[in-house]
């Protein structure tokens, strides 16, 4: 299926009937409650959307899940997942495990929001979306940063020509360009990574960053 900008692939407290594997693009999750949202998680083609809530037979969740950068995927009715989880153990094996990965990304977002100041935060999330990519330019729009950090739209404009002043990104209208990688890397902390490591470790299909020549 085609994955366009903006579309919502399971919307907050409905019944969850399509579980969706994206082969390029990626899928934001995110919370809230009234016109306030945050995201508080990423979901590319290492991943599925929904599959916490469909592993954990529970029909609904809180939580909206909307493509936030184009791309494509292969579709899957939730009953028919879950059944086959329940069918083989080894695809139920595996499913949890990202799940357990999912689990520790947002483990890392709550202490990014909690600890690390505006430009670490954004330093996470862009290595987070470069990684679910080909290439290392983004394309990005302030809207989308701002839901991703909890920010004004002002607050990542600031930030972004904090990075660009390190020389740790190239600022495009509605684009980002990676030339520094390890720069970003060093100025989350350690809250990017740990997610990532497990990922490799449990499923053994790593994401494959390629470090961005600098331009």
């Amino acid at each position: 299926m085609d994955l366009p900008l903006g579309l919502e692939l399971i919307a907050p407290n409905a019944p969850i009937e399509t579980c969706v594997f994206p082969e390029c693009g990626f899928v934001s999750v995110a919370t809230g409650h009234g016109q306030q949202h945050v995201e508080i998680g990423l979901v590319g083609r290492e991943g599925l959307v929904g599959a916490a809530p469909v592993l954990l037979a529970d029909a609904v969740t809180p939580q909206s899940h909307m493509v936030q950068m184009a791309g494509s995927g292969f579709a899957i009715a939730a009953q028919a997942l879950a059944a086959a989880a329940a069918e083989r153990a080894s695809l139920r094996a595996t499913l949890l495990a990202y799940v357990h990965t999912q689990v520790l990304q947002l483990g890392e977002t709550v202490y990014a929001h909690a600890a690390l100041n505006l430009e670490s935060r954004l330093a996470r999330w862009l290595l987070m979306c470069l990684d679910r990519i080909e290439g290392d330019e983004l394309a990005l729009t302030h809207e989308f940063l701002s839901m991703m950090l909890g920010v004004q739209r002002a607050g990542v404009t600031l930030a972004l020509q904090s990075l660009e002043g390190s020389g740790l990104i190239r600022n495009r209208r509605k684009r980002v360009l990676i030339r520094d990688r390890r720069g970003l890397e060093a100025l989350t902390h350690g809250s990017y990574g740990a997610p990532e490591a497990a990922y490799a470790r449990l499923i053994a299909q790593p994401l494959t960053p390629r470090p961005a020549a600098s331009r």
